[in-house]
């Protein structure tokens, strides 16, 4: 199979969704790679490191979607790049459509047969491909809102730790997954009075244990929200529905009762985002303010750690995409096929459960 790498050229992406070395490995299996030039280099990865690894290099994106039967890049194909596609033609990506319902009719009329990273289950339920992207993305969440909290960004003026004497910041992360475990982990390795609010009371009892009742886990409603934001400094979107949109359980009334110049970071943004007052920002110009409160929501946060989140994206995707070249076109969509979770639009039609839910299509 031709396997395809473009360069991501939405706005301060500087991921590349294999390295080298996984191109390297790719080679050896018999594929051929195309490397659009430059691709790599914003994760400090160069060209020649590719060459050597037995890629071919692409002066285009145009060479890259024209040639290649199946196209691995890291975030949703762009406009642009959504023309470019053709039919029978494998797309494998973050797509978040969800959130995009003009790049989902886009991608529906190219007739390729597009699978999303952030909906590839494994037998257990578990997200491969999404799960060390909301490791990084709840990392940076707490490290970003933790400088957007300093006075010279418009903050409170609060450091989480707090100092001798000064009780810490308090840190509030709303849902218990991926992105939650770790967003409250760096909060408290930073010394904040961390709470998680998490909707099952399984895994809120998990979460104690795991946590070592250092963090506070708190049942979710519209009123112990109420309750938390009230005293928050930091409050973190960390909801997910995978391939829907993520309910809005952060209302405008709960960012009226955030006190001025405390910050929401909204890491559920990529599917919409889970507060009323939330919309796309760019890390061109990552903030906004409601009601006095700072409005984080960034939507390709890893982006900031190109480096560190190619290596790990990478690494689990490498298996994927030999398995999925290997299966070829026909056998993907079959109901039995471990990609079928994966495959959001085939034939021209959304295929995905959750996403035709949450794009309102019957």
């Amino acid at each position: 199979m031709i396997i395809g790498i473009p360069k991501e050229i939405k706005i301060h992406e500087y991921r590349v969704a294999l390295t080298p070395m996984a191109v390297a490995t790719l080679v050896g299996a018999g594929h051929s790679v195309i490397v659009e030039r430059d691709a790599g280099k914003g994760a400090g990865f160069e060209d020649d490191d590719y060459g050597v690894a037995g890629a071919i290099l692409a002066d285009s994106a145009q060479q890259v979607y024209g040639d290649c039967d199946l196209i691995v890049k890291v975030k949703e194909p762009q406009l642009a790049e959504c023309k470019m596609m053709r039919p029978g033609q494998l797309l494998f990506a973050f797509l978040h459509l969800a959130a995009n319902p003009e790049q989902a009719q886009l991608l529906m009329a190219s007739a390729a047969t597009c699978l999303a990273f952030e909906t590839l289950a494994d037998s257990s339920g578990s997200l491969p491909l999404l799960a060390p992207m909301s490791e990084i993305a709840g990392r940076l969440s707490v490290q970003a809102g933790a400088v957007q909290l300093q006075r010279e960004h418009g903050g409170r003026g609060v450091l989480l730790s707090g100092a001798t004497g000064v009780p810490p910041a308090r840190v509030t992360v709303i849902g218990g997954g991926t992105v939650g475990i770790n967003a409250a982990t760096i909060a408290l390795a930073m010394g904040a009075d961390v709470s998680i609010v998490e909707l099952s009371q399984q895994r809120r009892l998990w979460l104690d244990r795991y946590f070592q009742s250092r963090v506070s886990c708190v049942p979710s409603s519209a009123e112990t929200i109420l309750e938390q934001v009230a005293q928050t400094d930091l409050l973190i979107g960390a909801v997910l529905v995978p391939g829907d949109k993520a309910p809005k359980v952060v209302s405008s009334n709960h960012i009226k009762a955030m006190n001025p110049g405390t910050v929401f970071v909204d890491v559920a943004i990529d599917q919409g985002g889970c507060g009323e007052t939330s919309k796309l920002t760019s890390y061109d110009n990552p903030t906004y303010r409601v009601d006095e409160v700072i409005h984080y929501c960034v939507g390709n946060l890893p982006a900031a750690v190109p480096r560190t989140a190619t290596q790990a994206l990478s690494a689990a995707l490498l298996p994927k995409v030999l398995a999925l070249a290997a299966a070829g076109v026909d056998n993907i969509a079959a109901d039995n096929s471990v990609f079928i979770s994966a495959v959001n639009i085939h034939k021209g039609k959304i295929v995905n459960r959750a996403v035709k839910h949450a794009l309102s299509i019957a």
